[in-house]
């Protein structure tokens, strides 16, 4: 049944191998993992997940279908087989097709052709004698066969041939001691040279002149590597190939024999003549034909290895193998890594290098021995020599033995790569190249001259970038050349864990750079590929380019780090070339960091060959430029070793991490290489920038514009300052403690004198000598603030709702956004928002609060110093101050715009408290208490008189001015309390609309024909009751001692008639109270009746009396004039 199966013929139409198909799905969804891996990164979470489900649910289809597929691929056996018998018969049906076409052809054309005449003489023959008489010997031999030999006959014949043959290769024939191994079987005699062929050949005769005749031949080979179309070459030659073997062998083994006297056919005459021994030589067949077979042999392998060659030209290698056979196909070359031809330039670039066509070439040629004698050994040299003397004796063999042998050459090109290698070292590495007859391989031997060529490049590489003219990759373990399972590569490690890897194709030549395939790294797949193809073109260009690789990889990851934490940051910056050369010729590459608070100033890392280094610069945009150039104002360099390393060091704080910053001429202050320690800037993590550094530099460059502007400020006032070590004691107020950095240690404090930024500010004895400023919020991504801590000279524990309402401990208040006051330490720290006017808001508050902290220290005082028991502070929060003047009566005092040209104001608010019935003494100022509407009961009267008492404050000094204020207070008290007792009397009037504030009110009493009565102030310590007829009044003015006058409005004190505290047009308007004396005298003797020790005098236009008599006497005088006048 097999050998039935054999001979279908075998039909491959349509059929895909399944491990074919199985590799290209495979291959497919490799690569597009590949793909993902690197566009994943890059795109959003939302769009990476539909990516990801998108290409699942495609990639689950195809493995489906393949699954299906190899179900179905069980029944390929069956399949296959339906279909060869269906091309057998297909084929059988062809032949029958082709015989009855022929059949018809053949009717076709014999029916017009003639029979020849009749053999009549042949007829009468086989009618007379039953045979052919006259017919030729030959048809008998071709039609009749001859009679079968028996075994025993073949046997016999065998033997007879076996010995014949036996004694010819031991009597007379020239066996080549290569072909000493042999055995005589079966008739035949087989001839074995090991590696190269096994032949069998025999005798035509037995008879001295016969020659021998060609059997067969296997040749001793074993192909090795891909063994795809190899059956193209049996070790069995059949066919035509065996054919020509066979010829040629037979040709060249019966050269010398002589023609048979009887030939077959006649002699061509224009064939050569056939060849004749030279005298006092002997026929020498059998070395002739191992030089044959030897030579056949051995281009039956060349053959094979120019197969294979072709073959990798088939898998990729076309474009960069070249294979070619030379001298009568002897020789086989091979050039690879083909460079394809260059355009026709007529003038390459400066930098660009006219490399060679191609990277080398592997020659395979056929030669013979030049030394003979060394082709043998010795053994093999003497038994050659018995042969010839005991066989020839003095003759000599028509042939000799030709020794061949492969000769394989590697010729690398010079500068393939622009590398130098040393030919004759590479080669020596190579070793020696052999075509083995056992395992014929030329993809082993071309990889293995590919992969000596590939290292010597990369060594060189290795030390043309280890020896540089920038001394970047001189130290060790930075350029390292590793080997791995025959790969070479170059590890070149650019910076912290970044690590280039330089390769060269093997199949291509091309140099290849890539990272170390980390999927972080994916999206730099496009970069890589783009040096490497610059760098294919101008190979001399490899230390440059990884050079600017180098750059490219630190910017980029100071880049990403800078992103992570939010920074602003650009790779350029619109500055003009002499700009940039400010940063000093060592700059290779520029980040430029913006900060956040301050943006005109910039982080600057400037990258060098060695390292990093630091600057914070200030800039400023030309305003008058097209493209808005930008100029650097101010550079300051900065020291990390400093900052991180030497917190706690003692070191100037005028030179701590930075050089200068100031907005006055500058002039840079270059650091000094030879200050640098060698190990220091030539470590390998000199480029290994960590995010909490780049964190605290940026941090360190806002604390240090933010100290700058302050100073600026300083200077701009001529303030003195000096900076502190920060690690000295200063009181610092627990509720900034949430707002403090760990870098605030390497920032020097400033510290001024209280008499320098607080000359000519109020209260300025109220300080301690040393203030301190520090700006705040520069490490964080808030708005960059700045403190000023003050410690007072004295103790002033705050009171009051307001105080506690702010407090945040037991001793710390927050009276506003602005001020924090620690009672245990006496320290006000005033925050400033902004840092630019950081110093004239401080003034602006210290005028407040310290002009709080005078008034609330002499309310405190007054209770004792002045003998006023019912004067008692009621709250004190710095920015307020409230106290009691007089029994319930209370004053609360601000102040606001302290820096205005004017001097600021004070504001006054009067209101009422809960009395205090401790206070309510004989001796005390407080009022009686009037049975007033409810509504009524809480007011104070001085409120109408604050436009007039607030100017109090700000003439003199401050304590010296509340003195007087708190006095004329409690001497207009009972003014103002009878007066709204007055009032009180006609509240129920309505109030009409267009008075202002120091105008009577204009009212009538709703009802009634009574003339009304209003009051109103018109002056400091100066109130005026106006009756309804609008030409009559009544003034109360505050003198001296605690007197007060109670006199007619229409009547002057003053010699003038217009007086700063009086109108012409009021004096006009106003008459003279009718009786005003009689009314005067009338009044006092009542209050006499009723007090005879009541101080009291009459004068001209009105009356005087003691504060404490005013009301019994400003009561009966009104009561009398409002009679008179409602009389009239």
């Amino acid at each position: 049944m097999e050998e039935l199966e054999s001979e279908l013929p075998v039909v491959l139409d349509g059929q895909v191998p399944l491990g074919d198909l199985l590799s290209r799905v495979a291959q497919a969804i490799y690569a597009e993992l590949s793909e993902l891996a690197e566009t994943l990164p890059n795109m959003s979470d939302a769009a990476r997940k539909r990516t990801l489900a998108d290409w699942v649910v495609k990639t689950k289809k195809q493995v489906v279908k393949l699954y299906a597929i190899t179900k179905w691929a069980r029944d390929a056996d069956t399949v296959q087989k339906c279909m060869n018998i269906t091309a057998f018969l297909m084929n059988q049906n062809q032949q029958f097709e082709d015989v009855m076409t022929g059949l018809t052809y053949a009717k076709e054309i014999l029916n017009p052709a003639r029979l020849r005449n009749h053999d009549l003489l042949t007829s009468l023959d086989v009618l007379t004698t039953g045979t052919y008489q006259r017919l030729p010997s030959d048809i008998k031999k071709y039609i009749i066969p001859n009679t079968p030999l028996t075994d025993a006959e073949v046997v016999s014949t065998l033997s007879d041939m076996e010995d014949a043959i036996r004694y010819r290769l031991r009597m007379s024939e020239i066996i080549p001691v290569e072909m000493s191994q042999h055995r005589i079987a079966n008739g035949l005699v087989h001839f074995s040279v090991p590696k190269l062929f096994e032949t069998a050949i025999c005798l035509i005769g037995a008879e001295k002149n016969d020659g021998w005749f060609f059997v067969s031949v296997k040749f001793l080979i074993t192909v090795g590597g891909d063994l795809t179309g190899m059956q193209e070459f049996p070790s069995e030659p059949t066919g035509v190939l065996r054919r020509h073997i066979a010829d040629e062998a037979d040709l060249r083994m019966a050269r010398y024999l002589p023609l048979p006297d009887k030939p077959e056919f006649a002699p061509n005459p224009e064939d050569p003549p056939r060849p004749q021994l030279p005298e006092g030589t002997v026929d020498a067949p059998l070395v002739r034909l191992f030089n044959f077979l030897q030579m056949m042999s051995m281009s039956y392998q060349l053959e094979i290895l120019c197969y294979q060659a072709q073959r990798m030209r088939s898998l990729g290698w076309a474009e960069f193998l070249k294979v070619e056979m030379r001298d009568g196909r002897k020789t086989l070359a091979v050039s690879y890594w083909m460079r394809p031809p260059q355009p026709g330039v007529p003038v390459l670039a400066p930098n660009r290098l006219k490399l060679p066509p191609h990277g080398g070439t592997l020659t395979i040629s056929i030669v013979e021995k030049v030394d003979k004698k060394a082709a043998r050994s010795p053994i093999a040299r003497m038994l050659a020599e018995l042969q010839r003397k005991s066989k020839l004796g003095d003759m000599c063999p028509s042939d000799n033995v030709e020794s061949l042998q492969f000769d394989t050459k590697w010729e690398p090109m010079k500068s393939v790569l622009a590398a130098n290698i040393d030919a004759e070292e590479a080669m020596a590495a190579v070793k020696e190249l052999v075509v083995e007859s056992d395992n014929i391989d030329f993809e082993s031997m071309l990889r293995k001259v590919i992969e000596v060529h590939t290292q010597a490049i990369l060594r060189f590489y290795q030390v043309q970038l280890q020896r540089g003219p920038i001394r970047v990759f001189s130290p060790a373990g930075k350029v390292v050349l590793v080997s791995e399972r025959g790969y070479h590569s170059l590890r070149v490690h650019l910076c912290a864990d970044e690590v280039a890897i330089v390769s060269i194709d093997t199949r291509t030549g091309r140099l290849s750079i890539r990272d170390t395939g980390d999927l972080a790294a994916a999206g730099r797949g496009p970069r890589f590929s783009a040096i490497s193809d610059k760098l294919n073109e101008s190979p001399n260009m490899l230390f440059d380019a990884l050079i600017r690789l180098r750059y490219n990889t630190i910017t980029d990851i100071v880049e990403q780090k800078a992103n992570y934490l939010g920074f602003q940051v650009f790779r350029h910056r619109n500055f003009p070339k002499e700009e940039i050369q400010k940063l000093g010729p060592a700059a290779r590459g520029t980040m430029y960091i913006q900060l956040a608070n301050f943006p005109t100033h910039y982080l600057v890392l400037v990258l060098t060959d060695e390292e990093f280094r630091y600057a914070l610069i200030s800039t400023k945009m030309l305003s008058d430029t097209m493209f808005g150039n930008m100029i650097m104002e101010d550079i300051g360099w900065l020291d990390v070793r400093r900052i991180r390393g030497d917190r706690g060091a003692d070191v100037d704080m005028d030179e701590v991490g930075i050089s200068s910053m100031s907005h006055e001429p500058l002039v840079l202050q270059k650091r000094n290489r030879d200050d640098i320690p060698s190990e220091l800037s030539r470590s390998e993590d000199s480029f290994n920038l960590e995010t909490q550094v780049l964190r605290e530099l940026y941090a360190y460059c806002c604390a240090r514009v933010a100290y700058t502007r302050v100073e600026r400020q300083f200077k701009l006032r001529g303030i003195p300052y000096t900076h502190v070590n920060p690690t000295i004691t200063f009181p610092l107020i627990s509720e900034l403690g949430h707002i403090q950095s760990s870098l605030a240690r390497s920032v020097p404090a400033l510290c001024v004198q209280s008499s320098d930024i607080l000359s000519g500010a109020p209260a300025a004895e109220a300080a301690m000598p040393n203030i301190r400023v520090i700006p705040l919020n520069w490490w964080s991504d808030k708005k960059a603030q700045v403190v000023t801590c003050v410690k007072l000279k004295y103790v002033q524990q705050p009171v009051g709702k307001r105080a506690a309402a702010g407090s945040s401990s037991k001793n710390i208040i927050r009276p506003s956004k602005r001020i924090i006051y620690d009672a245990a330490e006496a320290v006000v720290s005033f925050l400033s928002e902004e840092v630019d006017t950081c110093v004239d808001e401080f003034l602006e508050e210290w005028a407040r609060v310290s002009k709080m902290v005078v008034i609330a220290r002499e309310v405190a005082r007054m209770a004792k110093g002045k003998k006023w028991p019912d004067v008692r502070l009621l709250s004190f929060d710095l920015q307020t101050v409230e106290f009691a003047y007089a029994s319930d009566y209370t004053v609360l005092i601000t102040c606001t715009d302290q820096l205005s040209p004017t001097g600021g104001s004070f504001e006054l608010r009067f209101s009422r408290c809960a009395p205090s019935p401790t206070l309510l003494q004989p001796s005390s100022l407080a009022p009686p208490q009037f049975r007033f509407p409810n509504h009524q009961l809480r007011t104070n009267p001085h409120e109408e008189a604050e436009p007039y008492l607030r100017h109090v404050l700000r003439h003199g000094p401050l304590a010296s001015s509340l003195n007087r204020l708190v006095e004329l207070l409690r001497g207009t008290l009972p003014i103002a309390v009878e007066l709204e007792h007055m009032r009180a009397n006609y509240r129920d009037v309505k109030q009409l609309p267009g008075r202002g504030r120091g105008q009577p009110r204009i009212a009538a009493r709703t009802g009634t024909s009574e003339p009304w009565v209003d009051t109103y102030v018109k002056g400091l310590g100066w109130w005026r009751v106006l009756y309804g007829d609008l030409r009559h009044a009544l003034d109360f003015r505050l003198m001296t001692e605690q007197r007060i006058a109670i006199l007619d409005s229409s009547h002057s004190l003053f010699n003038s008639s217009s007086s700063p505290t009086s109108s012409s047009s009021d004096l006009h308007s106003l008459l003279p109270i009718p009786d005003f004396e009689a009314l005067v005298i009338d009044a006092i003797k009542s209050v006499r009746i009723k007090d005879e020790h009541v101080r009291v005098a009459c004068i001209d236009a009105g009356v005087i009396c003691d504060s404490s008599f005013v009301s019994g006497v400003a009561r009966a005088l009104h009561e009398r004039v409002l009679k008179k006048l409602q009389d009239r």
